[in-house]
C-alpha cells in the first residue's frame, strides 16, 4: 500500500570489489563509516525542526533521464514529503498518502519500528543505516563540487535485493548529506540530492495534519487495522 513515493527503499547490495570479505552482519560494518554516519545523525537530530528541498534523478535503461524536485520537513515525530505529484505525511499517529493523479488518499497505520516500507521520510534518510539490515564501509575521501567529501557505500544483509549498491556523499566539514545514489541490478540509477536545508523553521500548527477540507473531491481510503 505504501509503494508510491519511494526512494528505491535504500536497501541495496554492494559490489564484491568493495567488500572483498564475505560480510553478512551489520556488525561487520566499517567503524570509520559508522562514526561519520553517527555524526551526521547527531547533527540533524539536534535540530528542533528541519525543512529541505531535494532533487531525484531517475535514469532508466534506454529512456531519457528524468529529474523530479521535492520538499521534505520534520518536526519531532511528524513529517511531510512532497514529491512527484504526491504527498506523504505523518501526524505522529497515522500515515497519509495523497496522490493527486487519481485524487485519492490512503490512511495507514504507522510502520512498526525498524519496518522497511521503502518510503522516503526524514527519519529513514538520516538513520536507515542503523536498523541492523545494512553493512557499510568508508571507501574514499576526495574533493567533489568544491568540497571534501566522505564516500560511504552500503549493502543489505538480504542478498535478494533488487539493487546493486548505494553510495552516500557526506561533506567532511559540515557533516551534511550531499547525495545518495542507488544502483539497481537492471542498470537503473537513482540520484537523490539534498538542497537548501533550513533548520529550526516555524511551521503552521496544521502543517503535518490531514484535513479532508484541503482535498475536496478526493476519495479517502482508511486502511488502518
Amino acid at each position: 500500500m505504501l509503494k508510491p513515493l519511494m526512494l528505491m527503499s535504500l536497501g541495496l547490495l554492494l559490489s564484491a570489489s568493495v567488500f572483498a570479505q564475505d560480510y553478512t552482519k551489520s556488525t561487520d560494518s566499517d567503524p570509520a563509516a559508522k562514526a561519520i554516519l553517527d555524526q551526521v545523525r547527531k547533527k540533524y537530530e539536534a535540530y528542533r525542526t528541519i525543512e529541505a528541498t531535494f532533487s531525484l534523478d531517475i535514469e532508466l535503461a534506454e529512456q531519457p533521464k528524468e529529474v523530479q524536485e521535492g520538499k521534505l520537513a520534520r518536526s519531532g515525530t511528524q513529517y511531510r514529503v512532497e514529491f512527484g505529484g504526491q504527498e506523504v505525511f505523518s501526524d505522529g499517529a497515522a500515515l497519509y498518502l495523497i496522490m493527486s493523479n487519481n485524487k485519492s488518499v490512503q490512511i495507514n497505520n504507522l510502520p512498526e519500528p525498524g519496518e522497511d516500507t521503502g518510503l522516503l521520510s526524514p527519519e529513514s534518510l538520516f538513520n536507515f543505516y542503523d536498523n541492523g539490515q545494512f553493512i557499510y564501509s568508508l571507501i574514499d575521501t576526495r574533493t567533489e563540487q568544491g568540497k571534501v567529501v566522505h564516500i560511504i557505500e552500503f549493502k543489505p544483509t538480504d542478498r535478494t535485493s533488487e539493487y546493486a549498491k548505494l553510495r552516500m556523499l557526506v561533506a567532511r566539514d559540515s557533516k551534511d548529506i550531499m547525495e545518495v545514489k542507488a544502483f539497481a541490478k537492471d542498470g537503473s540509477r537513482y540520484t537523490f540530492r539534498l538542497k537548501n536545508i533550513t533548520p529550526n523553521k516555524q511551521f503552521a500548527s496544521d502543517y503535518f495534519v490531514f484535513s479532508k477540507t484541503k482535498y475536496p473531491g478526493y476519495y479517502v481510503e482508511d486502511l488502518r487495522n
